[in-house]
């Protein structure tokens, strides 16, 4: 094992590019909001980035990847980073571990403030900054370890190139649960409920699109031909998502909408993430078609079910991210990367079973453990704030400023 320049390069890249995605969603999620909690929505994401990068120091990042403990979780190797410098670990084997680390943590941190979609405009701050400590320690750092840090998803077989399941799947599900927990938004549905700015939404998307080349990109770990792919396969899947997506919505509603074609192209990054090294380009496209078009039945089918996943979070992301993983099973090619598998269509139906155990755990789990987490926050200092306070606008009631 030794350092090589170009791929810590391209790594230290990759992690800027996806801690710039947590921006872009405060933007994309701000948005898509209304007027009186744009900055509300915009700090949930943003207060993301120091609270789960102090946790990862301290105890995260070696409950992931430390040294397994029956596979279920890490162990205290990395406390505090200890140990953690520049010569590289087997898991990264050409780039220092402190890179390895700080790639990371972008994922860690992006990963609970995709949640704060869900619970926008009626959840208290400091609620909220307690459930990003208690989620990212008990629900994101276990999974991570169980498929990427030597757990025993990943000992099965289960393929996630970038996150279908670390990721999407464990926010997605989490988010349905807490907006279920906490309950409809005060008025929904009888006075307005426009976004806020499309155009924010507009540009955080296109943040969020731009990020994820390092997102999928980077996680080959290295500068190589996989990086290369995974970027192509990504971009691909995401303009075909958008399109399908875009033209669902105008068959049904008569209009293409930016919104439609902003959700899409998020769709299809979330269903590639766990194929983008695993996949080839058409099986890609056929990934993004369908995952434009199910999400977008996905957030329909929640809105006639009454629950206020206020930026649904759950029908982007937990079934965009069960889609991919899904997906993964059916097309991932051993010449595609040798250190994948084949899929169903290559004549290995064992890897497609692999994949559904996979997400089954992982929505069970991300599922029972975030009722727990906001069961005891409620309980603590409560988790909504109050009439007056939602009425008021959480821009002003939770933070004391104006936008508009």
């Amino acid at each position: 094992m030794s350092v090589d320049a170009g791929d810590t390069a391209w790594i230290l890249m990759s992690a800027a590019l996806v801690m710039l995605m947590t921006p872009g969603l405060g933007l994309f999620y701000g948005g898509l909001s209304r007027k009186k909690n744009l900055i509300s929505t915009v700090m949930m994401c943003m207060v993301a980035i120091p609270v789960v990068s102090v946790v990862w120091m301290l105890w995260g990042y070696t409950l992931a990847f430390g040294s397994t403990i029956s596979g279920l979780i890490g162990g205290l190797d990395w406390i505090g980073l200890a140990n953690v410098g520049g010569e590289p670990i087997e898991i990264a084997p050409t780039i220092p571990h402190s890179t390895f680390m700080l790639f990371q943590l972008m994922f860690a941190i992006i990963t609970p403030a995709l949640i704060a979609g869900a619970v926008a405009e009626r959840m208290k701050f400091s609620a909220y900054i307690l459930f990003l400590i208690l989620w990212s320690t008990l629900v994101y750092s276990p999974i991570a370890h169980w498929v990427w840090g030597g757990g025993w998803l990943g000992a099965l077989g289960a393929l996630d190139f970038a996150g279908g399941t670390v990721v999407h799947i464990s926010s997605g599900v989490s988010a349905l649960v807490a907006a279920m927990m906490i309950g409809r938004r005060i008025g929904l549905g009888n006075g307005s409920s426009e976004p806020s700015n499309p155009i924010y939404a507009v540009l955080g998307a296109g943040l969020l699109w731009f990020g994820w080349f390092g997102f999928n990109g980077g996680s080959a770990l290295a500068s190589n031909g996989l990086a290369s792919h995974a970027f192509m396969v990504t971009h691909l899947a995401a303009s075909a998502a958008a399109l399908s997506w875009m033209l669902a919505a105008w068959a049904t509603r008569g209009k293409p909408g930016s919104v439609g074609l902003i959700s899409g192209a998020i769709a299809g990054l979330v269903a590639i993430t766990p194929a983008a090294g695993f996949v080839s380009p058409g099986s890609a496209l056929l990934i993004g078609a369908v995952a434009g078009v199910l999400c977008y039945w996905a957030v329909n089918l929640r809105a006639r079910l009454g629950v206020d996943d206020a930026l649904d979070v759950w029908g982007v992301h937990g079934v965009g991210g069960t889609w991919g993983a899904i997906a993964t099973g059916i097309f991932t090619d051993l010449s595609i990367n040798p250190a994948g598998a084949n899929g169903l269509l290559m004549g290995n139906p064992t890897q497609l079973l692999i994949q559904l155990i996979g997400v089954a755990i992982t929505w069970i789990y991300a599922a029972t453990v975030t009722f727990l987490i906001i069961k005891l926050i409620d309980a603590v200092i409560g988790v909504r704030v109050s009439q007056r306070e939602e009425m008021a606008g959480l821009d002003i009631s939770q933070h004391g400023e104006y936008l508009y």
